[in-house]
């Protein structure tokens, strides 16, 4: 077996609890630890990325138990590509970290930030429905520690709110997995495609039910209008970096989605037939459009970048519905964009609440304005989906390969109109925080939706040099994202390809030489 497939999630796992029992009171050695870790991550990333490109699915059966027995877990090109981006997201979010002095605002934070990423890396590369759910609760606990990292007690209401909330995902998500598992006496995902298979029509009636339950808690993760309550608070009252890392965590509920629908309960099973396209398509547009008047609306510059979030993953959820292979690798393109430039963007909000508070509202100048204006801009252009970065490039093939769906004038209007206003709602923001604060007097009124919501504690010196290179990596991976547009998009082809051909997957799984 290739144990290059395990490591992903063996690494952090072993490194969180080492940090807590070992370097809990070093926290310079903890940050060398940590920054050691995520690179060690991004090197296996690399490397598992190389190995699954060629197209070969491998399979990892943890204790040696075959599959539908024991569990497994499953490298493919869409896991793969995950686990990179998890990675490559992960090394600039923890330097910023570092330079901005978040992590030493509480306790455990690098512990946290590794068991998180154990969680997420885990998601991606299981084979087994109940270990997504295991690998779910693990996001779930670290999550938490690291929203309420710093403390404050409307960051605690916030925390307990995104927990609560949660956890009725968590509930859901158990009732499904019992509903299915009732029915076809598996769940392990390879296994349950070829029960699933075989089940009489006039036999589905439950199963659907725990489909439809699998999807509301999907929905859950990645946001999805009327199932997008806890994401405004919890992103906007969470430290931002750490929020910036929460980036992954809704595509990480898109990814199940893809992964669940296209394999279990694909376009050819009869028991869900429609359920993708019927129900998630209009949900999808409608979070887009709520997500882009959130944007307009927004006096606080955390809430507005939530509230990009959510936008975003409504064009991703539009492109995931329409169920096509092409559709698909025009989505499988845009989380890459989306998430780097999503927390591109709160990296740079953090920088701006440090330096004059969150309020979009005129102010007094602050240090390094023009450089925080540039990268602000950046962002801005990247999620309003402007040219000449990824995201123009990333809706311009989700509107393509919506051409011929049958709401197509429908989708091409909201798409269209979600950006205008995106656009308007950041020109906004960036013109009011940064053009306006020059003419602006000192300005003591207070604002209601940035002390009293979002408890920020007066930072420690930064260490600009290294937050802003920071942040610069992500902005290079937009620009390099935009640069190899063609590759990349000759790689999720071949990974919707494949998506949309189970019978390797499940063959894989399944029926692998000893």
């Amino acid at each position: 077996m290739n144990h290059w497939i395990v490591a992903p999630i063996v690494l952090p796992a072993i490194l969180a609890p080492f940090i807590i029992m070992v370097l809990r009171f070093h926290l310079d050695l903890q940050r060398i630890f940590s920054v050691a870790g995520v690179v060690g991550l991004l090197g296996i990333a690399l490397t598992i990325t190389a190995q699954a490109s060629g197209g070969d699915i491998q399979v990892y059966e943890l204790g040696d138990w075959p599959a539908p027995f024991g569990i497994v877990l499953v490298l493919d090109r869409m896991s793969a590509m995950m686990v990179l981006l998890t990675a490559l997201l992960a090394l600039p979010i923890v330097l910023y970290a570092i330079a901005s002095g978040w992590d030493d605002r509480g306790k455990h934070f690098h512990a946290l930030f590794h068991f998180q990423l154990m969680g997420v890396c885990g998601a991606f590369l299981t084979g087994d429905a109940f270990n997504l759910f295991v690998f779910f609760e693990v996001l779930l606990i670290a999550s938490y520690g690291l929203m309420t990292h710093g403390g404050g007690s409307v960051r605690l209401k916030a925390g307990v709110q995104y927990v609560a909330y949660n956890l009725l995902g968590s509930t859901l998500f158990l009732f499904a997995l019992g509903t299915i598992y009732a029915v076809t006496g598996t769940l392990n995902m390879a296994d349950l495609a070829v029960r699933v298979a075989e089940i009489p029509p006039e036999d589905t009636a439950l199963l659907r039910v725990g489909a439809v339950l699998l999807l509301l808690v999907f929905c859950i993760k990645a946001a999805v209008l009327p199932l997008h309550f806890w994401l405004p608070a919890s992103y906007a009252n969470a430290p931002l970096p750490v929020a910036a890392l929460f980036a992954i965590m809704t595509k990480v509920g898109a990814y199940s989605i893809l992964r669940v629908y296209t394999l279990a309960f694909g376009p050819d099973v009869a028991v869900t037939d429609g359920l993708i396209g019927e129900w998630l398509q209009p949900a999808a547009m409608l979070t887009l459009a709520i997500g882009t008047i959130g944007i307009l609306g927004s006096r606080h510059i955390a809430r507005m970048v939530a509230f990009c979030a959510i936008a975003s993953m409504g064009t991703l959820l539009i492109a995931i519905s329409l169920f096509t292979p092409d559709a698909t690798a025009a989505a499988l393109y845009y989380i890459f964009h989306s998430t780097l430039a999503t927390a591109l963007l709160f990296l740079v909000a953090d920088m701006v609440m440090e330096r004059q508070g969150g309020a979009i509202a005129p102010k007094p100048p602050m240090p390094q304005s023009g450089l925080i204006s540039a990268l602000f801009f950046v962002g801005a252009i990247a999620l309003a989906g402007m040219p000449p970065l990824s995201g123009f490039i990333g809706k311009l093939l989700v509107l393509d390969a919506s051409r011929d769906a049958p709401d197509a004038s429908i989708i091409w209007a909201v798409v269209l109109i979600g950006s205008f206003v995106t656009i308007v709602g950041l020109a906004r923001a960036g013109s009011l925080i940064f053009w306006k604060s020059h003419d602006a007097q000192h300005n003591t009124e207070h604002d209601p939706e940035n002390d009293e919501e979002i408890p920020y504690l007066p930072a420690p010196e930064p260490q600009p040099g290294l937050a802003f290179t920071s942040v610069f990596g992500a902005v290079l991976g937009l620009v390099l994202l935009t640069l190899f547009a063609g590759p990349a998009l000759e790689y999720t082809s071949k990974t919707a390809e494949q998506l949309f051909t189970p019978e390797q997957y499940i063959s894989a799984v399944l029926g692998r030489e000893e």
